[in-house]
């Protein structure tokens, strides 16, 4: 009986530090912000409102969620990509499919913003894992090559959106965000996860294994291209338009949204829900220091300093899992 009772609260404390080591800090800091944001506008956070802000929070969310497996692959995979992949699926979903082509179904729009979203994924995926550029440099390249493109062929805001896509910019974006979540759940079932954490936390390791690390890293990059081409569907139901300026502005945000839900930018540990929560964060954030009438620039340095301390904390949070594991 005594150890029965004694191995209870272990089982615990094993799932609390499983959960901490996945998403971080991030979930004390939703409490904290949810509760400042009720407090200064419980207008706003009532639950009747809940839908709409589900709504603007998507694509920062899916922005966040895209940036994830190319950053736990590790290597620095850091890919700022992501915010030019959802305008440029953006502008071709507006601009290309509906305007010109006249082409809403919902197979073809998501089918198109997914292809578009794994083929600069894999272009990604070539130039850091096989041509070995550094991958941080790899995606500027694609980053500028994405914004010229999309500035060239939609230099200012136009069009209109499927009926059934603008629904996706409200409480149903739900969809489109569980959606991803189930691919990822599936992903999580294969060996590929296991291979991508074990790549993410020691490559050198892994090789050794005989887990093919290049090709592990590669879809890596993929997937993060499909997610960011769906981010990029809910981008468009949010606006309702094609934006050449909106996409680019995610990229810093999402990456300060992964580090502070509890992903290492060292790869290899962490998840989508961490990121998630971590987006959620901000999005919160955000909220309370426009309540307060701050300007962009504030909010600029806002996300500098999330990033930074999200940094210190990750590493704070390493050290002391080292402790746990020495210990245990």
């Amino acid at each position: 009986m005594t150890a029965i009772a004694t191995s209870q609260p272990t089982r615990r404390a094993s799932a609390l530090t499983a959960i901490w080591r996945q998403t971080g800090f991030a979930p004390i800091l939703f409490v904290i912000l949810l509760a400042i944001n009720i407090v200064i506008n419980p207008a706003r956070f009532a639950p009747g409102a809940w839908g709409t802000l589900i709504g603007l929070a998507a694509p920062l969310v899916g922005a966040a969620i895209a940036s994830a497996p190319a950053i736990l692959g590790g290597r620095g995979g850091i890919d700022i990509s992501v915010g030019p992949i959802m305008g440029f699926v953006n502008a071709i979903v507006v601009l290309v499919l509906v305007q010109k082509l006249g082409l809403t179904s919902p197979l073809i729009v998501v089918g198109a913003a997914v292809l578009i979203g794994a083929a600069i994924g894999a272009l990604n995926g070539f130039l850091a894992t096989i041509l070995r550029i550094q991958p941080i440099v790899a995606t500027l390249g694609t980053y500028l090559l994405l914004v010229g493109t999309t500035l060239t062929i939609l230099p200012a805001p136009t069009g209109t959106v499927p009926a059934w896509l603008k629904s996706l910019g409200g409480p149903l974006s739900i969809l489109p965000l569980g959606a991803v979540f189930l691919i990822w759940i599936g992903i999580r079932r294969l060996p590929y996860y296991d291979h991508l954490m074990a790549v993410g936390s020691d490559d050198r390791a892994a090789y050794t294994a005989g887990i093919p690390v290049t090709l592990v890293r590669f879809l890596s990059y993929v997937i993060t291209g499909v997610f960011a081409g769906v981010a990029g569907l809910m981008m468009t139901a949010l606006i309702g338009s094609a934006d050449p300026s909106i996409g680019p502005t995610y990229t810093l945000i999402a990456i300060s949204a992964v580090a502070l839900g509890g992903v290492s930018l060292a790869g290899g540990r962490g998840g989508l829900l961490g990121a998630a929560i971590g987006a959620i964060d901000i999005f919160l954030l955000q909220s309370a220091l426009t309540y307060f009438n701050f300007s962009t620039f504030v909010l600029q340095i806002a996300y500098g300093a999330i990033l930074v301390i999200a940094i210190v904390l990750t590493a704070l949070q390493d050290r002391w899992l080292g402790r746990v594991r020495g210990v245990s």
